[in-house]
């Protein structure tokens, strides 16, 4: 099938070249055009993928980068993955999202199917989207899939990664369903759009809630001098009832600080409450404040205390600073006098700054997101605080 892609990033991507993989032709349709030359020219932007992959797909001729939405006229299928973040003051933004969908509906073919991938509210894709691509004013199908990417996980991919669909028709549901089986291993229908869309926010409002209740229990850990990750194994040697999470300096990424708050605008919506995600909310932005007690405690006052942050990225292993937890306990740090540095072996500009050395030069170093690679022995006899549990 003729397949247009909408979004060439953590998600759109690597969905665009499993696509190309299985036989389909697809446009991988961005608007940013340095992107869109990086990938033309076999450059892959993300660590989910290898240079290779993208030229293996582009040599292929099943694979091509765009910024033109005007591909989207001879697609059967248009999957759209572009951002929907917070804005400033925490609610949903659907401004990317709808920009894209305006700029598809000028180029809709009649009886194209639409499918979203994106994090909405319930009630989004039937209300919001069916509006916005009614504009085109020629018959089309549409549905909802939402993505389920984990940067850096080698086990599960997009071919092996359940997927869940559901359509505003019965056909549309099928026509969905028979796209993501040519290149997905398992495929799972919903009855209704609305089932789907908060499948995708109950899975990392869970994930939000239990990593906060860690975090907590991490705490209550630290005041029994005792190891909470030693404690949390110790739990997870139960076959059942459990599922282990680890302690951090708070949540990052595109999914987990951003998606149960479209949950919870949803519940003020419609009048229910949402208390267990305004509180897990409460607990994650606490953390700075809460390291900034530990590392007083181990270094005394911090005013021009030289203090290295280790790992700037939203979890180990991967590039992506998006909503990485380290900001927040860098500002914190700064505010309390601390002259503060950062190191990252896969992120070497952030902010405006550049990733410090390794060296036992620091007065404290706090460990965020360390690597597997990170050569934290270089630190020395340096005192280390280390935010995701352990001695």
């Amino acid at each position: 099938m003729q397949i247009a892609i909408v979004g060439q990033g953590y998600v759109g991507l690597p969905l665009a070249i499993a696509a190309a993989n299985a036989g389909h032709t697809v446009h991988g349709v961005d608007i940013d055009t340095v992107l869109i030359n990086k990938l033309n020219e076999g450059l892959s932007p993300i660590g989910d993928l290898s240079d290779q992959e993208i030229s293996a797909a582009l040599a292929s001729g099943n694979y091509q980068a765009t910024s033109s939405f005007e591909s989207i006229k001879d697609a059967q299928v248009v999957v759209i993955c572009v951002p929907t973040p917070l804005d400033s003051d925490y609610n949903p933004d659907l401004s990317s999202l709808k920009s894209a969908l305006t700029s598809v509906a000028k180029f809709l073919a009649p009886n194209t199917l639409v499918i979203n991938e994106s994090t909405v509210a319930p009630g989004t894709t039937r209300s919001t989207i069916a509006s916005i691509l009614g504009t085109a004013q020629v018959p089309f199908h549409l549905a909802y899939s939402p993505e389920r990417i984990d940067p850096a996980n080698k086990v599960w991919k997009v071919t092996n990664t359940p997927k869940l669909v559901a359509g505003l028709t019965d056909e549309a549901t099928q026509r969905t369903k028979e796209f993501y089986s040519s290149f997905v291993d398992s495929v799972t229908t919903g009855t209704s759009l609305e089932v789907i869309e908060t499948a995708k926010l109950l899975e990392n409002s869970f994930r939000l809630i239990n990593i906060s209740f860690i975090n907590e229990i991490a705490q209550f850990c630290a005041a029994l001098n005792i190891d909470v990750r030693e404690v949390v194994d110790a739990a997870a040697t139960k076959p059942y009832g459990f599922m282990p999470f680890y302690p951090s300096a708070g949540v990052g990424g595109h999914c987990i600080p951003v998606d149960p708050k479209y949950l919870s605008s949803k519940a003020a919506e419609i009048g229910v409450p949402s208390r267990f995600i305004d509180l897990a909310h409460d607990v994650n932005i606490s953390l700075p404040s809460y390291f900034l007690g530990v590392a007083t405690g181990m270094i005394g006052n911090l005013k021009n205390k030289k203090v290295l942050i280790v790992g700037v990225a939203y979890k180990p292993n991967v590039s992506d600073t998006r909503k990485t937890p380290a900001a927040g306990l860098i500002n914190t740090l700064r505010k309390a006098g601390a002259e503060v540095f950062w190191h990252d072996d896969l992120v070497q500009e952030w902010n405006g700054e550049s990733s410090s050395a390794l060296t036992d030069a620091y007065d404290l170093a706090i460990l965020v997101n360390p690597h597997t690679h990170t050569a934290l022995s270089l630190l020395g006899a340096t005192p280390t605080l280390n935010t995701r549990g352990g001695f």
